[in-house]
């Protein structure tokens, strides 16, 4: 009885860390590991500018209407 323990303990300790680590992403803990530090082709630094205008705008905007 105390092996069934013992096993279910560390499955239940092995699905909880698997789980967790999904949740987290290949970014989530160290964001600057996720950085791109190489150079851009033309024009697409502009287009990733943008691009983060739109996406925080939308952010913004379902803050917004959620409150």
């Amino acid at each position: 009885m105390q092996t069934l323990g013992r096993y279910g303990v560390v499955l239940f300790l092995a699905a909880l860390s698997s789980g967790c680590s999904s949740i987290v992403g290949e970014c989530g803990l160290v964001r600057s590991s996720c950085m791109y530090e190489g150079k851009y082709e033309q024009g697409e630094e502009d287009y990733a500018e943008e691009e983060a205008k739109r996406l925080n705008k939308q952010s913004t905007d379902q803050l917004r209407r959620s409150n």
